[in-house]
């Protein structure tokens, strides 16, 4: 056994200790199927989102875990519940009331709104593998209808109508009596409308395969449960896919985790063994409320992918999957200059550590050299002094303070340039509140300006921090009142990046400009 893999089955990141729960389920055989089997559901009633972005990322993380301390193949299938009715018109399509005809139609059959697609559900699942090939995702894409419909499904089924009995008692356990009444399992697809029905059954029999029950009209109608002609409601559905594809891993947020006991109990009714699960924590928005497609708050993920890379997003998803997290604007600084801090740790960690590392989990231990040699809070700011509008004014510094470095060179830096402008003006700029500094304040910023002026060092970052660390010893305690005197007064901000550094950024000369300004009341 090699080392990494010793290092990989011992390793406490949440993705290996994933990871090695699936593993167990084969101490004694491999699978029979020939492979290990990651699902992640979507349903495509609108368009993908944030959330379904973390979901495969998350279970791409475990996978890629699994594929180091297991030579078992891998597959991740990427299911879309399509065949799913339509219960609403969504709000942001064009064509609104041509749908409304088409309500709990299934997804499949919805003409498309958008004109482009044979169908609502084929255009949202063109939406779904656009948006998955764009990062990078290895899946392959399963549609429910087409599940349904080409008899992949069919023997799940037939053994559902046999074992109807004991999948009701599991899903009516969990439903109020006046749903009880109604309730079925199955839902047959109308022969002449095509709509999803919800109506109870009459009959099922077993032998036949068939259901029968009364439309809405009160016609009787009897239908095979197979080819696509009847739908199981989403919980059986649920627990039934995992027993037809064999699903060994599935993750879903905290919404979902009350339902793991039926999804488990109708998956080993149907005669397999329940898969893993992950229940991840919910996404929140910068009040502490649930982030939520409807009510669009939160980040969207093209509104993230504005001011920062993917990379920065992964990382983000990486981080502590079972604690609430805010996602909200002000997180994207921090998430870009962290994941940049751990690509940078990588190469001087031991085994152990770069297995912790979160960089190992979003690049599968293929991870890059980072080339941001300025930290994206210091762009910020100096697109702030600077009054930078695009990169290219950025650079004009960037060049003084790193003179080896190039758009070529140093692609992170040079997409951050960009990000960093576009932050800036969008969050930074419409916030920004410069005051007045107090005397104690005024008297330590005419000192440091007046030891910059003196100095005749290199631009170098630790000298100028010395320089600013001295001015400021003399005259607080605690230091921390300095360093907020320096941020509120001259960059307008409650926070800020390491002093020095700044300077040997900005420029000696152009931070005395600054410090003159301040002190005569131009920026306040």
């Amino acid at each position: 056994m090699s080392e990494t893999r010793d290092a990989a089955l011992a390793s406490k990141a949440w993705p290996f200790e994933e990871a090695r729960r699936v593993l167990k389920r084969y101490e004694k055989a491999p699978p029979e199927k020939g492979y290990v089997l990651f699902e992640t559901g979507y349903g495509p009633s609108g368009l993908p989102h944030i959330g379904t972005f973390g979901e495969v990322a998350r279970t791409t993380m475990i996978k890629r875990a699994f594929e180091e301390i297991s030579d078992i193949p891998t597959k991740l299938i990427c299911f879309s519940d399509d065949l799913d009715g339509m219960r609403k018109v969504p709000g942001n399509v064009p064509n609104q009331e041509k749908l409304k005809e088409h309500l709990q139609e299934p997804l499949t059959t919805v003409p498309d709104p958008f004109g482009e697609y044979e169908s609502f559900g084929h255009h949202n699942n063109a939406m779904l593998r656009r948006f998955l090939d764009t990062f990078g995702f290895e899946y392959e894409f399963i549609s429910a209808t087409e599940f349904y419909r080409s008899g992949q499904f069919d023997e799940v089924l037939l053994l559902a109508a046999e074992r109807y009995e004991d999948l009701m008692k599991i899903m009516l356990k969990s439903l109020r009596e006046e749903r009880q009444q109604t309730y079925s399992i199955f839902l047959p697809i109308h022969p002449e409308t095509g709509r999803v029905l919800y109506v109870p059954m009459k009959e099922v029999n077993a032998k036949n395969g068939t259901i029968t029950f009364d439309d809405e009209e009160g016609r009787e109608w009897t239908l095979p449960v197979t080819g696509g002609n009847v739908k199981l409601q989403w919980k059986p559905d649920f627990g039934a896919r995992w027993a037809a594809l064999g699903v060994d891993f599935e993750m879903y947020g905290k919404d979902h985790s009350t339902n793991t006991p039926i999804y488990d109990g109708i998956c080993r009714t149907l005669g397999a063994k329940a898969p893993e699960h992950f229940t991840y924590e919910l996404f929140l928005d910068e009040n502490g409320q649930k982030i939520s497609k409807s009510s669009g708050n939160g980040v969207s993920i093209d509104e993230w992918l504005t001011y920062a890379s993917t990379e920065s997003l992964s990382y983000f998803m990486y981080q502590k999957p079972k604690t609430a997290k805010r996602m909200y604007f002000d997180v994207i600084p921090k998430a870009v200059d962290e994941y940049h801090q751990q690509l940078r740790a990588y190469p001087t960690q031991d085994l152990k550590a770069q297995l912790n590392n979160p960089v190992w989990h979003i690049h599968g231990g293929n991870v890059p050299e980072s080339t941001l040699v300025v930290p994206f809070a210091m762009l910020l700011n100096l697109a702030s002094v600077s009054g930078a509008q695009d990169k290219a004014q950025l650079w004009g510094f960037i060049n003084r303070y790193a003179p080896e470095a190039s758009a070529e060179s140093h692609p992170d830096l040079d997409n951050a340039a960009g990000f960093a402008i576009r932050y800036f003006n969008d969050f930074v700029k419409p916030t920004r509140k410069y005051r007045a500094p107090t005397d104690q304040e005024r008297e330590a910023l005419e000192a440091l300006r007046s030891e910059l002026a003196a100095y005749e060092g290199p631009q170098d970052d630790e000298a100028l921090q010395s320089i600013v660390y001295a001015v400021g010893r003399e005259r607080f305690d605690p230091m921390r009142g300095w360093f907020t005197a320096l941020y509120e007064v001259l960059l307008g901000a409650s926070q800020g990046p390491r002093f020095g550094g700044f300077i040997a950024l900005y420029g000696v000369d152009e931070t005395i400009a600054l410090i003159d300004k301040a002190l005569a009341g131009e920026l306040a």
